[in-house]
C-alpha cells in the first residue's frame, strides 16, 4: 500500500492557515473580556480567526458570533433552572462548532458550569483548552480545582492569591492580571465629566449601579431608588447618576425610574466617566465594585437572590464577604449588606455616612487605593494574548 505525503504547495497552505480560535463567553463581562484579547491577538496574529458564543464587544473586536449569549446570561439557581432549556441548546451548539469547526484552541472565558462541559468536550476532541478567569474555588467547592485539571490545558487567574490553589494540585496555572486594571479609566478629568453631565461640583453626588443583568434590575433597581429618596430627603442638594449597562435596554430602566419622583440621570457608554464624578456609589456586587475601587470612589454593596439561590450559597460558599474589594484585601473595608439587610433605609444610612463623616470617607480611600495597588499595573488582555500563542504554537 502505498502511503501519499502532502506536496509542497499543500505543505505552504498548511503552513499559511490561519490560525483559529473558539471562544466562548455567556455574560457581559466576559464577552469584554473575550473583545480585548482578540484585539490584542490580532496586533500579534493579523490574520487570526475567532469565532464563538459572545455579545456585541466581540462581535465589534471582529470575532464571529455564532450564538448570542444575551439569551443565557443569567444568575442563581432559579434563574438557570428556567433558562436551562436554553443553556443546553447554546452548549449543544457549541459543541457542535467544536467538532464541525476544529478550532485551533478553545478559549472559555468565565461563565463556570456552561465552560466547564465544553472544555471537557473540546478535550475529548483533542483539542487544546485555556480557560480565562478561575472559578472562586477559594470561597465554594475547592476540590474543583482536579476536575478543572482534567479538562482544561491552562488556567489562567486574574487575582495573584488564586494561583496557590492550581499549583498545589499541579495543574498548569499562570496569574495574567486584572483585566479591569486596562479598562478602567475615565475619558476626561473629573472637572470636564461634572459640566458635562449637568452637575453641581459644590453638591454630592451619589451615583447608582443597578447592574448589568435583569433580573439583578428588577431586584436591586427599586432598592436603589428608595434609598435615594431617602439620601435626598436627608440631604436635600444631593445628585444622582446612573451609568446604564450596555446589557440593560431602555424600557427596562425607563419602567422602575418613571416611578420615582427623583432627579436621575442616565449616562450611556461613559461608567468611569460616571463613576470618577460620584462622592459615593451604591452598587450590586460583582466586577463593578473592583472598577469601582479602581477608581477609588467610596461605595456600599448591596445584593439580593432568589431565597433558593441565597440559602444554596450559605450552604455552598465559604468566605465572609461576596465584595471583591473586601476578598482581596481580606478583610471588610467595604460594607456588604447582603439580602434582607438590602434595604432601602440601610443602603441610605451607608450612603448619607460616606457623605457627611470625612474621616470615615478618607479611611474608605486609603484601603480602596491599597486594593489598586495589589491588583498591579495591567496587561491582563496582552498576558492573555500571549499566553494563546504560546499553547497555540
Amino acid at each position: 500500500m502505498l502511503q501519499r505525503y502532502a506536496t509542497l504547495p499543500e505543505l505552504e497552505i498548511l503552513q499559511h492557515k490561519p490560525l483559529k480560535i473558539l471562544f466562548s463567553a455567556g455574560e457581559s463581562s466576559g464577552d469584554q473580556h473575550a473583545a480585548n484579547m482578540f484585539l490584542e491577538l490580532q496586533k500579534q496574529q493579523p490574520d487570526i480567526k475567532g469565532i464563538g458564543m459572545g455579545g456585541a464587544k466581540m462581535a465589534q473586536a471582529g470575532i464571529d458570533i455564532r450564538y448570542d449569549s444575551a439569551n443565557i446570561a443569567v444568575i442563581g439557581v432559579v434563574e438557570v433552572i428556567k433558562h436551562y432549556g436554553e443553556i443546553r441548546r447554546a452548549l449543544k451548539l457549541m459543541q457542535q462548532l467544536v467538532s464541525s469547526e476544529r478550532p485551533d484552541l478553545v478559549v472559555c472565558v468565565d461563565y463556570k458550569e456552561f465552560n466547564f462541559k465544553l472544555a471537557r468536550y473540546a478535550k475529548r476532541q483533542g483539542i487544546k483548552v485555556l480557560f480565562y478567569v478561575s472559578p472562586q474555588v477559594w470561597a465554594w467547592r475547592p476540590g474543583r480545582v482536579k476536575a478543572y485539571g482534567k479538562v482544561i490545558d491552562m488556567m489562567a487567574v486574574i487575582f495573584p492569591f488564586e494561583t496557590a490553589y492550581y499549583d498545589a494540585e499541579n495543574v498548569p496555572v499562570r496569574y495574567v492580571g486584572h483585566p479591569s486594571v486596562d479598562k478602567v479609566h475615565a475619558r476626561h478629568s473629573k472637572d470636564e465629566d461634572l459640566a458635562r453631565f449637568g452637575l453641581d461640583r459644590n453638591k454630592p453626588v451619589v451615583g447608582l449601579l443597578p447592574g448589568s443583568r435583569a433580573n439583578e434590575i428588577k431586584r436591586m433597581l427599586p432598592v436603589m431608588l428608595a434609598a435615594a429618596g431617602k439620601v435626598q430627603a436627608g440631604l436635600p442638594e444631593t445628585q444622582f447618576i446612573l451609568p446604564q449597562a450596555d446589557s440593560i435596554g431602555d424600557a427596562l430602566l425607563e419602567e422602575y425610574l418613571q416611578q420615582s419622583p427623583l432627579v436621575i440621570k442616565v449616562i450611556k457608554n461613559q461608567p468611569y466617566d460616571v463613576i470618577q464624578c460620584c462622592d459615593a456609589v451604591m452598587t450590586t456586587s460583582g466586577t463593578a465594585t473592583l472598577e469601582i475601587a479602581l477608581l477609588v470612589v467610596p461605595m456600599v454593596i448591596a445584593y439580593k437572590l432568589s431565597s433558593v439561590t441565597y440559602w444554596l450559597g450559605r450552604w455552598l460558599v465559604n468566605t465572609p464577604f461576596i465584595g471583591l474589594p473586601n476578598i482581596v484585601s481580606a478583610k471588610r473595608i467595604i460594607k456588604e449588606l447582603i439580602q434582607h439587610d438590602a434595604t432601602a433605609e440601610n443602603l441610605a444610612v451607608e450612603i448619607m455616612r460616606i457623605l457627611t463623616d470625612t474621616a470615615y470617607a478618607e479611611q474608605m480611600r486609603e484601603n480602596l487605593m491599597h486594593v489598586k495597588q495589589q491588583l498591579g499595573q495591567g496587561g491582563g488582555s496582552k498576558n492573555m494574548a500571549q499566553l494563546a500563542l504560546e499553547m497555540l504554537n
